[in-house]
Parts: structure tokens; sequence; C-alpha cells
């Protein structure tokens, strides 16, 4: 009996008037299960395609392309593609007239189609280095990308539909965002130490020290070993290579099942309170309205700008671990870093809210994690206290990392009741779609900028050998600096406030009783 009047105090909600707890924790169940579809592809089908495929192996070529270079590009279009779905689709949630509401049914409807996609993602049957391998990858790939859009847009939009109070769909927004930082961290951490340890016997080189202990295990020459390691090195990258195949497949498997159950928990236990009304508007009507929504269109230039802060933790993050380090299971530790900061900035986002606004709270952290990434690229990793400091830099990057997953959901859902101050109109799809293009163009910029480090720093896939190494360091971390401070610079035009939020929506509720 006393969980109750915790979670009403967690959420800010009130018993029997409004959205209740089960609502909010059945949103935040579904945003695990959205995360662990979003992060299985998001961080690796680039590394199935490069590693498991072998188009980032040395001398492979998509067409004119070096093979990873070509898989960079793929990943870019399609996110791109993708993103500039989003407004359309938020178009086709704001004209959805159902008996359960306009977001919540594409929570009921979507869930199967988003895991076959994915499965169909990850076939183990897929033939290395194979130009028709890559055409029929790239179309699936673009299929899971609308598919996946059509239920992430009305998920977000959600928010809006099951409360109009900015400090309870806040604290809403607080619990969802840390129970999807669970589902991605889940994805993040397992499937590194899995593919790791599976392939653990594979991992040969041609290096001088091996050379050397081939020719004192086996007594022969130096070119006999040479020979031999090379024999032996590409009966390991085909065994390597097809075991990741299969290793991916089954966790992509695995994952989908679990978070299938998930999107129809949500749709059975939320109630949408605030949705529009009337006749169902036009995509060129809804694409006006977001030209009225100047707020908005800041955080999206914003989110823009930010596309590559977090470059380290999506597949460059993974390179990285794998080829520089020689542990991919690091990656895991690397994503985990980042974790305590942003628990407590997740903790303290309701107070900084309150004390500083959003605007300024989101401001503040990123210039702070610019400032720390700088620290991090001018110290380096090349020595033990060097990894230390950067271990410390991770930690300390959680906390705009947390904030920004946070706050700009509340921001947009404040936007929402701009709009509807200003128009008479809410919009939740097409103000919401913004937010699902924002995260897509950082997937979209973090994935090309890991992909294409392959091919910069010189990474050959197939016998994991690293031309050079500092060079992927810059990519990830110079990358992130000027991002975290160009994200920034768009905010300080950004005008709504927690106190005129809650003057427009008096404004919007007096109106309405006039009427």
């Amino acid at each position: 009996m006393k969980i109750q009047p915790m979670l009403h105090k967690l959420f800010g909600t009130t018993p029997g008037k409004g959205v209740q707890p089960k609502e909010a924790i059945a949103y935040s169940v579904t945003g695990i299960g959205q995360n662990f579809i979003c992060t299985i592809i998001g961080s690796y089908i680039t590394v199935f395609m490069t590693d498991a495929l072998l188009f980032g192996a040395d001398g492979v070529m998509v067409g004119t392309l070096p093979g990873a270079i070509a898989v960079a590009i793929l990943m870019l279009a399609t996110r791109v593609f993708d993103a500039f779905n989003d407004p359309i689709m938020g178009s086709v949630v704001d004209k959805t007239r159902t008996k359960w509401g306009k977001c919540r049914p594409y929570l009921k409807w979507m869930a199967i189609p988003i895991g076959i996609t994915t499965i169909l993602c990850f076939l183990p049957v897929f033939t290395a280095k194979s130009m028709a391998t890559f055409a029929i990858i790239s179309v699936i790939y673009i299929i899971w990308s609308v598919v996946y859009t059509v239920a992430d847009v009305p998920y977000w939009g959600l928010s809006t539909c099951l409360t109009n109070d900015t400090t309870v769909r806040g604290n809403i927004l607080t619990v969802a965002r840390m129970a999807c930082t669970v589902g991605a961290g889940l994805v993040t951490v397992g499937v590194p130490i899995i593919t790791g340890a599976v392939t653990a016997n594979y991992k040969y080189t041609d290096s001088a020290e091996h050379i050397a202990q081939i020719m004192a295990d086996y007594n022969v020459d130096a070119e006999g070993a040479k020979v031999f390691v090379g024999t032996v090195m590409k009966s390991c990258v085909e065994q390597n290579a097809n075991t990741l195949k299969w290793t991916y497949f089954i966790c992509a498997v695995v994952f989908v099942v679990v978070a299938m159950p998930m999107f129809f928990f949500g749709f059975k236990n939320t109630k949408e309170r605030f949705t529009a009304e009337g006749d169902a508007p036009s995509f060129g009507h809804n694409i006006k309205l977001l030209f009225k929504n100047k707020e908005l269109l800041l955080i999206v230039l914003s989110g823009i700008l930010g596309g590559a802060r977090m470059v380290y933790s999506y597949t460059g993050g993974l390179y990285f671990a794998k080829y520089v380090l020689q542990n991919e299971g690091l990656y895991g530790i690397i994503t985990l870093l980042v974790v305590p900061g942003g628990l407590v900035a997740s903790v303290l986002v309701p107070w900084m809210s309150k004390k500083f606004t959003k605007k300024w709270s989101y401001i503040v952290v990123h210039l702070f994690g610019g400032v720390v990434m700088a620290v991090m690229y001018f110290v380096g990793y090349d020595a033990s206290w060097k990894i230390i400091v950067c271990a410390v830099g991770l930690v300390l990057l959680g906390i705009p990392q947390g904030v920004n997953n946070i706050i700009t959901y509340a921001m947009i859902g404040d936007t929402v009741d701009y709009l509807e101050w200003k128009t008479g109109e809410r919009g939740e799809g097409i103000c919401f779609a913004m937010q699902t293009l924002i995260n897509k163009i950082g997937m979209a910029v973090g994935a090309f900028i890991g992909v294409m480090s392959v091919s910069i720093a010189g990474i050959d896939t197939a016998t994991g050998t690293v031309a050079n190494e500092g060079a992927l360091w810059n990519v990830l971390i110079l990358s992130g600096v000027i991002s975290m401070f160009a994200c920034a610079v768009p905010m300080f035009f950004y005008t709504i406030t927690e106190k005129r939020q809650r003057e427009m929506v008096a404004e919007i509720e007096a109106r309405k009783s006039k009427k």
C-alpha cells in the first residue's frame, strides 16, 4: 500500500485524477523494448556489415568505393532519408482518429513488423563481401527504418497526450528516458562481451612476435612460418566472420522476442487525454504549423548541430575498443562509464529545471561537456594515467548526455503547448517527429563517422590491423568537442520558461472554457 504514494510523489501525479503511475510505468517499459530494437540496429548493423560480412576488409570494393566507405554512406543516406520521413509520419499521427487515440494504436500495430524487419537485417545466410548482399541489406535496412519510424514518432508524441502538466510530463519523461538508457545499456554492454567471447579463438596476426613464436614452436624458418600463419589467418578470418554472423543474428532474435510484449504492454496500460479534435489536418498544413513553431525549430537546429557529440558511444567507440584497445568487451566499459553521470543528471533534471530553467540547464551542461572532451583530446590515451583521466571524463560526459536525453523531450512537449497557445492547434505528431528526426540525425552522424574512421585509421576488419590509431582517436573526440559547443548556440534564443508554459496552458484552458 505504501508503494502507490511513493509513485505518485515520484511522478508528481494526483491519486484518481489525470495520468496515473501505472501509465507512466507502462510508458517506460515500452521505452525499454524500443531501445532493445533501436540499439541492436543502431550500434551493430554497421559492425555486422564491416566485420561479419567483411565489407571493412582491406581491398573489398562495393562498385567503385572501398567497402567501409560504402557502408558509411549507406548508414548516413538511409538515416537522413528516414529522418525526413518523420514529419510525414508526424502528420499521419495528427490525422489518426481511433477509439484508442492517435498515438497508442501504433504501439499495437507496429510491434510485429518492427521485430520481423530487425531480424531480417541480421540474417546469417548473407554471403560475405557480395554485391548482392550489400544491395539486399540496403533495401531491408531502409524498410526497417520506415517501419521503426511508424512506431517511434507516436511513442514520443504519446507523452503530451497523457498530460499537459509540464512538471508531471517532465517527471514521466525522466523515468522513461532512464528506462530507455537501461534498455540501450543492456544491448550495448552485453553484445560485445558475447561476440568477443565467441570469436576469441580466431585472433591471429602476422606480427613479428607471432612469426618468431611459430618459428620456435614448429622449428621452421621465417618463410615457412609466414606461410603457416597466412594459412591459419585465412581460416580464422572465415571462421570469425561466420561466427559473428550467427552471433549477431541470435542476439537480434533474443532482443526482439523480449521487446515485442513491451510494446503491447504500453498500448494496453496508457490513456490519451489531450489530443486533437475535429478534422484531421493535411500534411501541408502541418508543415506550415511546424514553421510557426520557432521554439521547436531552435531545438531541432541544436539537435542537428549536436549530432556528433556522442559519436564515441556509437560504432566508432566499438571500433576503438576492438582494434585499438584490442578488446571489444571494453566498449561496454566505455558506455557504462557514462551511466553514473547520466543517472545523477537524470535525478537532478527536475531540480535543475525548476532552479535554472530547462533552457539554461541544457546550455550549461553542453558547454561543460565540450570542455571535458577538449581536455580528453589533449590528454590522449597512451599511458595509464591518461586512461584514468579519460575514464573520469567519460563519467562527467554522462551529465550532458543524461540532461539532453530528458530535457529535450520535455522542451518539445512545452513547444506543443506553445503551438496550441499561438495557433489553437497542438500538433503532437509533427512536433515530436522533430525529436525522432534529431535522434536519427545523431545516429546517422554517429554511424557515418564511426565507419568512416575505419577507412581514415586504415583498419582492416579481416585481420584486425590498424595503420593509424591516433587518427581514430582524433576523429571520435574532436567531432564531439565541436558538436558539444555548437549545439548550445541556438538555445540562447529559446524563450519558453516554466513560468511562461504554465501561463500559456492557463490561457488555453480559459479559451476552451468560454466555448
